[in-house]
């Protein structure tokens, strides 16, 4: 049976250590830093404090610091992760932390991927399409249950950790073959939209015969 991973309950102030990877698309390294934590603090508060106290030239990006924008997407100990989400008591509060940029897509500096390629995938799928005006007044008559099966789809926030997850993308490099989960589900909510006309079965088909 596996055990619960350990975590601090505690208001005390500690310190603990990091391991940042640093560099860019020519080669780098995992740097150490000492990161005096206070209850609260999320990775990305860790991230600010090396930032602000150690490594002013620290590259990462982020935004909202609320878990929205979906900006500030790393690896932590190895696992895909949005570090404004990422509790620091909920992580080992004896192990070293190891932060590093995702694994999916080319590396700019630090902790700063280039994304770009999902925003081209993005402008290959064919758009909303609707079908024509339901009423005189050029509105549509929707039902609350067509609403609810694409609404759970629209949450996604472009943090493109699940593209950093997808072994065909992370692993076997396939960037022009399969466009990810990302956009699968993005196509997905498209096609669910009740208003929508538009067929984009033929490409995910076409996408699916190129990886044969």
């Amino acid at each position: 049976m596996s055990s619960a991973p350990q975590t601090t309950t505690t208001n005390e102030t500690r310190m603990m250590n990091f391991r940042v990877w640093r560099g860019d698309a020519n080669g780098g390294a995992f740097v150490e830093y000492s990161v005096e934590v206070t209850p609260g603090m999320v990775v990305l508060d860790c991230i600010h404090k090396i930032q602000a106290e150690q490594a002013q030239d620290l590259a990462c990006r982020w935004n909202c610091k609320a878990g929205k924008c979906g900006s500030c997407s790393a690896e932590i100990n190895g696992k895909p992760s949005l570090m404004c989400m990422t509790r620091m008591d909920t992580l080992p509060k004896d192990e070293t932390v190891m932060v590093e940029p995702m694994q999916a897509f080319p590396i700019l500096r630090d902790l700063v991927t280039d994304v770009s390629w999902n925003y081209e995938v993005k402008k290959k799928i064919k758009p909303f399409k609707p079908r024509a005006p339901d009423n005189a007044d050029g509105t549509w008559t929707t039902y609350q249950v067509d609403v609810e099966r694409a609404q759970e789809f629209r949450k996604c926030i472009e943090c493109f950790l699940c593209q950093d997850v997808c072994h065909v993308l992370r692993d076997h490099h396939k960037h022009d073959e399969f466009i990810g989960p990302r956009f699968l589900v993005f196509t997905a909510a498209l096609e669910m939209n009740p208003l929508d006309t538009e067929d984009r079965i033929a490409d995910l088909k076409a996408i699916i015969e190129k990886m044969k």
